[in-house]
């Protein structure tokens, strides 16, 4: 009997010691141990049917701009190396000009905004060999003339021209000023929610450009303080049009390179409008504007005469919601193009000729296309990528311009994505699920054919074997009031249905958004694979509102954010509570930003389903939140108080009564810290109890340094201790 006690004892050691060597840690997940290999910044050229991938050797601490032939996938050349250029920093990212034979590389970048920077800018002849570093100071976006022979760059809120054979600048623009005016790249609010920088565009001919200026005069301003390492701290102030207040005065600009001349163009039948996209046609004096007006409920396509500034309208989009900006435009080679849109209750694409005239509707169904690839003219074959293979995952298509001839060319279900050759003979695909790491093919463009695999990830593969994760269980979720929702559930991995687990649920929740995809894991699903190791069954619920499911599902929260987004959160809740294993008092809410205000909301709204909230980033009033974001949900607050009201957090801190903790940033330039401030504020005078944490200098991302390590300690230990 000894020797069997004994002999189990050392098992159980065994056991105990190996089951420790398997656990996920969280200085894995944030010391990159399960990263996958990608294929950086992959480029098709244009004129070769090749492609270029920025490639990092570890050996000599060097960067590459290797040359790769699409049909054997075999490098031809290396473009450039920084070994053998001590002059030249790491390479951040790079663009060729028209012929493919001049690489402009930006190194050094400061972070702006999300996604504005400045850098040093270094130009590399191919042919020749010679690298030279453009400027002496740091500018933004500069961009080649389809020629080859100029390049535009913006500095200090003005554009400027460079003429590559004289070596010399001479200025566009000349009233640029911070905080004032903003020549040819967007303000603060454009860039964060129509998602673009470059708002300069040259002509085919490379003899105009278009620019559209910021009047930031009359906008209010917003400042943070910088506490950073200095006896006093520092303040930065920009203009930030929160909801109903004043916006920008954007105006379209022409200049001309030959005379040195610009024409404003006359918008004057509109008042109090966007311009959230410019592109010239293949005519290279036909200009086409989007305008859109405040509510976000009408776009305009317009055609502007380079030369007269003559405007036409092209094309009308209205909604009872609101119309979505995508950069799918697309001129064919007779300047007709491809349009997409939700008009018929789905994404689908479209073709109009130059006119504007509907020719016919390309894709039909009750499913979303996600992403277009681009047109053959050869064949006549259109390349997209749709969820028609089920809302969570994703495939890549194509299909005549005719609309006929359908054809699936993703095989593996999960998320397929293609960069396609520049004769669209082959694609890389780009392909994962919640099984399977990221790993890339070339395929036949035709058939949909693996010709050769690329990357596969094995190495992670094999190394997640030894942590024996649990599978993340997909299925639709139905609630008590029926509706229908898609939901992943993680349980743990030595599950025992007799006994009665902790939930954590995680969501985002914003409009159009997705967390239930068929996808390789993120850092917050290691997150949770740990948080199973301790316990804690995990599950994600996208509900109304989100995205992929038809324009009725996602805009079904207009002008109320967070009344069935918070309504169908707590229904799931309920029914996850119902399950015999699942102990219903405990469950939990985490989420950040729009996922922030969620998990605020359910702790609130629903105190006798929660027990524990943590919010990270949120908006706690839609009141403080920008103009462009806000409206488009939810008109101003002058016309939609209630709507704004009823629904945020902040206006119902007297129902608090489980666990709740605030985290934020001092420097998040997005949601700003005001909205967690003015919730403590509320917080103490309803005489609630709480807990926080402020990040000093943290933008909306809250990283740096060991600070995602810290900040993801915090967020378990409250967990463990709270749930």
């Amino acid at each position: 009997m000894n020797k069997i006690i004994k002999s189990l004892f050392v098992f159980l050691l065994i056991s105990i010691s190996a089951t420790a060597q398997q656990k996920i840690t969280l200085e894995e997940i944030w010391g990159g141990a399960f990263r996958t290999q990608g294929m950086e910044e992959l480029q098709s050229l244009k004129n070769t049917n090749q492609y270029t991938v920025l490639n990092f050797d570890r050996k000599t601490r060097s960067m590459q701009i290797d040359l790769y032939d699409y049909a054997t996938l075999k490098k031809v050349a290396t473009l450039i190396d920084t070994k053998n250029h001590t002059d030249l920093p790491m390479i951040e990212s790079y663009t060729f000009n028209a012929k493919e034979d001049k690489i402009l590389m930006a190194c050094n970048s400061d972070q702006i905004y999300r996604h504005s920077f400045t850098a040093d800018y270094y130009l590399y002849d191919i042919s020749t060999k010679q690298l030279t570093r453009l400027f002496d100071f740091k500018v933004q976006e500069p961009a080649f003339s389809p020629d080859g022979n100029k390049i535009v760059y913006a500095k200090d809120n003005n554009l400027f021209l460079y003429d590559l054979q004289t070596k010399s600048s001479q200025p566009i623009t000349t009233d640029g000023k911070k905080n004032a005016v903003i020549n040819g790249i967007t303000d603060w609010v454009y860039e964060e929610e129509f998602a673009f920088v470059k708002a300069f565009d040259w002509n085919a001919s490379s003899t105009k450009i278009a620019f559209i200026r910021f009047d930031e005069t009359q906008v209010p301003e917003f400042s943070m303080d910088i506490y950073g390492s200095s006896l006093y701290p520092t303040q930065q102030v920009f203009k930030y049009p929160k909801a109903g207040e004043k916006n920008a005065l954007v105006s379209l600009h022409i200049y001309d390179v030959a005379t040195q001349k610009t024409q404003k163009i006359n918008f004057d039948k509109y008042s109090d409008f966007y311009i959230p996209r410019i592109k010239w046609t293949h005519e290279a004096n036909t200009l086409s504007a989007q305008i859109l007006n405040r509510h976000q409920n009408n776009l305009d396509l317009v055609f502007v005469d380079g030369t007269s500034g003559q405007t036409k309208l092209i094309l009308n989009e209205k909604d009872k919601a609101y119309v979505d900006v995508t950069d799918n435009l697309t001129f064919l080679k007779d300047n007709s193009f491809i349009w997409t849109s939700e008009k018929d209750g789905f994404n689908h694409i479209y073709h109009y000729d130059k006119s504007g005239k509907l020719k016919n509707q390309v894709t039909k169904g009750n499913w979303e296309v996600t992403n277009y690839y681009g047109f053959n003219e050869k064949t006549n074959t259109i390349f997209y990528q749709s969820v028609e293979n089920g809302s969570i995952n994703r495939d890549v298509y194509s299909i005549k311009l005719n609309g006929s001839g359908k054809k699936r060319l993703s095989t593996l279900t999960g998320t397929n994505a293609a960069t396609f050759s520049p004769n669209f003979d082959f694609y890389i695909n780009t392909f994962s699920n919640a099984t399977t790491p990221t790993q890339y093919s070339l395929n036949d463009s035709k058939t949909g054919k693996e010709l050769q695999s690329i990357k596969k990830n094995e190495a992670l593969s094999n190394k997640l074997k030894s942590y024996n994760l649990p599978s993340k269980e997909f299925f639709e979720l139905t609630t008590e009031k029926g509706h229908k929702l898609n939901a992943w559930i993680i349980k743990p991995k030595n599950f025992d249905a007799s006994k009665k687990y902790p939930v954590l649920m995680h969501q985002y929740s914003g409009p159009g958004s997705q967390q239930v995809d068929n996808a390789w894991n993120s850092s917050d699903d290691y997150f949770h694979y740990m948080l199973t190791q301790e316990g804690y069954i995990v599950v994600t619920v996208d509900g109304r509102g989100t995205g992929y499911k038809g324009a009725e599902f996602k805009k079904c929260t207009y002008k109320e954010l967070g009344k069935f987004e918070v309504e169908d959160q707590i229904d799931a809740a309920k029914v996850i509570g119902s399950y015999p294993y699942v102990d219903a008092s405990r469950i939990g809410i985490w989420g950040w930003s729009y996922g922030g205000f969620m998990s605020s909301n359910c702790i609130l709204k629903g105190n006798d389903v929660f027990k524990t909230a943590i919010a990270v980033a949120p908006v706690t009033t839609w009141r403080l939140y920008d103009s462009v974001y806000t409206e488009r949900f939810m008109q101003t607050p002058q016309e939609n108080a209630s709507g704004y009201d009823e629904n945020s957090p902040i206006n119902h801190v007297n129902k608090l009564k489980g666990n709740y903790l605030l985290i934020h940033g001092t420097a998040d330039d997005n949601v700003h810290v005001q909205n967690t401030m003015l919730m403590i504020d509320a917080l103490v005078k309803a005489n609630k109890q709480f807990d926080w944490a402020i990040y000093p200098d943290k933008n909306h991302g809250i990283y740096g340094g060991p600070t995602r390590l810290q900040l993801y300690t915090k967020i378990k230990n409250y967990l463990l201790e709270k749930l």
